[in-house]
């Protein structure tokens, strides 16, 4: 292989959960994706057999994003004070420091749990949220010397 060429590349983050569904809609609301065809949501009542164990969603071209994997038991982290790491986190942000508040609303509103707030950072303001599986994600302002120095 040259070393101009790298055969190897990232397809997907895949997130251990208890409910792959109910993780997979978090992630779908939250990020505005789509599931991959095949894997959409039964209609209410119907089993859902790709629910119980794997689930990808996609972004608006086509190209995997987040995938779900059901486990039997997975210990919610208790980073950053407890004995159970996160070992993985999604970090997400916003170009203002209005989305960063019209976010932190939305992600509480579907499902998140507010683990550590520091959104008076002049440097980055940043929010730590638990999913609902337990799994912790960040949004900041990617921005935030620009709206420092021009705050709304």
């Amino acid at each position: 292989m040259s070393a101009d060429h790298q055969a190897l590349h990232l397809v997907q983050t895949v997130l251990d959960c208890e409910d792959a569904r109910q993780l997979a809609e978090f992630y779908r609301e939250l990020l505005g994706l789509r599931y991959r065809p095949g894997d959409e949501a039964p209609a209410f009542g119907d089993p859902d057999p790709r629910g119980h164990d794997w689930l990808v969603l996609v972004g608006a071209n086509g190209e995997r994003r987040l995938a779900f994997q059901r486990v039997a038991s997975l210990p919610a982290a208790t980073w950053p004070d407890g004995p159970i790491p996160q070992q993985i986190h999604l970090d997400l942000c916003v170009d203002s420091r209005e989305d960063f508040r019209a976010e932190h609303a939305r992600v509480l509103s579907l499902g998140a749990k507010l683990l550590r707030d520091r959104s008076d950072d002049p440097d980055e303001p940043l929010l730590v949220y638990a999913d609902p599986a337990g799994h912790p994600f960040c949004i900041f302002v990617l921005t935030a010397k620009a709206d420092a120095e021009n705050p709304t």
